[in-house]
């Protein structure tokens, strides 16, 4: 069975039509295409070189010619690319310090501390491995910002400073890192300080106290003991420990007798003398009880007796008519409740039984 050529395309559209389309479908994948080059090149500048096969000495040396015309990202891109391609040569080991050198010149920190890291981790023993510590040390040390931000990079600087001196105390570059860690030393005293003046400045005096106490203990080498023993004796005298502040003046005056800050702290203890303590007697206690003073007695007040009205005048009996006995007194007993009367009935004599009561 034939199929008819007509089922191939629509009907009514001539073949002359889709070749006219042919140009609109090549621009529409230009225009497409426009965009992926676009990121690609991003990506190229970012630093991802493309993979070319070279020699490592090409490598090598178009990275140092990058590196001295001070084209930093390019350099450690291309020292990167000398530890890729060839990965156990000699100039792959020097690669990787010289990349992290160049992203240090470049101020990514944290990409030379990285690269150190790296270097130190494969080649711990290496005999380059001091100027990798002292390279990321550095890296930390020129992160640190002003005494009023925070100050987690300056404590890094320190820790990495202090390991380079443990580890390699002999070397030129912990000569440097001695004077590197004073300076350190000196700004994290100033933190303190400068955390300790804003408690002082809104009457928060205890806390202040425990921030100039932290930098006479542990920064008293620095530039900022003398004011912060002052401080202290500012802080102890609003607290109301007078003795305390004298300490701190005498300590003060001790090391420090010529600067400004023993003569401030002189004229305050002028101003607030050490008050002596009265001895206590003996028995007598530290706290006084207090006591309390018993309550007067309320005024005593008259009653009024209101009059008694005059009682009815008891109706005479008969002589001689027995005692009526009531409920309540018992037999004998009295209206009124008293004890039986010992007197006699009349006619009755004492001994004598009563008479028999005559028929009627």
């Amino acid at each position: 069975m034939r199929i008819s050529s007509s089922l191939s395309r629509p009907r009514g559209v001539r073949p002359s039509r889709s070749k006219a389309a042919r140009p609109l479908v090549a621009l529409l994948i230009a225009a497409v295409a426009l965009p992926m080059a676009g990121c690609a090149r991003n990506r190229a500048s970012k630093g991802d070189l493309p993979y070319v096969a070279r020699d490592v000495g090409t490598l090598y040396s178009a990275a140092r010619e990058k590196l001295d015309q001070r084209q930093y990202k390019v350099a450690a891109a291309l020292f990167d690319e000398v530890e890729r391609q060839h990965p156990y040569s000699v100039w792959a080991r020097r690669a990787q310090l010289m990349g992290a050198f160049s992203n240090y010149l470049a101020k990514s920190y944290t990409e030379a501390i990285q690269g150190a890291q790296r270097f130190l981790s494969v080649h711990p023993g290496n005999r380059d491995a001091p100027y990798a510590y002292y390279l990321i040390a550095m890296s930390y040390y020129e992160q640190i910002s002003d005494v009023t931000r925070d100050q987690k990079i300056s404590v890094q600087a320190q820790d990495a400073l202090g390991e380079l001196t443990r580890r390699y105390p002999n070397t030129r570059y912990a000569a440097d890192a001695r004077l590197k860690i004073d300076l350190v030393r000196d700004h994290l005293a100033g933190k303190e300080m400068e955390v300790g003046r804003f408690y002082e400045r809104r009457g928060q005096w205890l806390a202040a106290t425990m921030r100039f106490r932290k930098v006479v203990d542990d920064y008293q080498t620095t530039t900022h003991t003398p004011e912060a023993l002052m401080r202290l004796t500012e802080t102890y005298l609003a607290l109301g420990v007078r003795e305390e502040a004298r300490r701190s003046a005498a300590v003060l005056g001790a090391n420090y007798p010529e600067t400004d800050w023993y003569k401030r702290a002189f004229d305050l203890l002028g101003e607030n003398p050490v008050m002596p303590v009265k001895p206590l007697a003996p028995g007598e206690q530290v706290v006084p009880q207090l006591t309390v003073p018993a309550p007067a007695a309320a005024p005593r007040t008259e009653v009024e007796v209101l009059p008694v009205e005059d009682a009815p005048t008891p109706r005479a009996e008969a002589p001689g008519a027995p005692t009526p006995a009531t409920t309540t007194g018992g037999a004998g007993a009295t209206p009124a409740g008293n004890a039986p009367s010992s007197a006699t009935p009349t006619g009755v004599q004492p001994g004598t039984p009563p008479a028999p009561p005559q028929d009627q």
